[in-house]
């Protein structure tokens, strides 16, 4: 099994979503998060005075599936959320060694 964690920017969440659906997955997490990268974060113009954004909006997407989803699932999130811009995100896949449904208590891919 593998937790994949995408970091994407936030218009892109409804068609990551639509493409994940599309290949069967049924569950993903999704979170809110600032951060940066080489963007580096950019200046605005606030009522006369600029100011720099160093954090930039980013959603935080955590998907657990199993092994053999991860070539699927990974493009697939890289055909959703890329522009060819900087600043489209980073995946990060990790093993993950267990998962256990709380209301059935099935374990294993069983609770995916």
């Amino acid at each position: 099994m593998k937790m994949v964690t995408a970091i994407i920017k936030p218009f892109r969440l409804d068609d990551v979503r639509d493409a994940l659906s599309d290949i069967g997955i049924k569950g993903i997490t999704v979170t809110e998060v600032k951060g940066f990268g080489r963007q580096k974060g950019h200046t605005e113009l606030y009522r006369g005075a600029e100011y720099v954004v160093d954090f930039l909006p980013k959603v935080k997407l955590e998907i657990a599936i199993s092994s053999d989803q991860l070539d699927a699932v990974t493009n697939a999130i890289i055909s959703a959320a890329g522009t060819g811009k900087i600043g489209d995100g980073k995946i990060f896949v990790q093993n993950l060694e267990q998962v256990v449904r709380i209301r059935t208590g099935e374990s294993g891919d069983d609770a995916l």
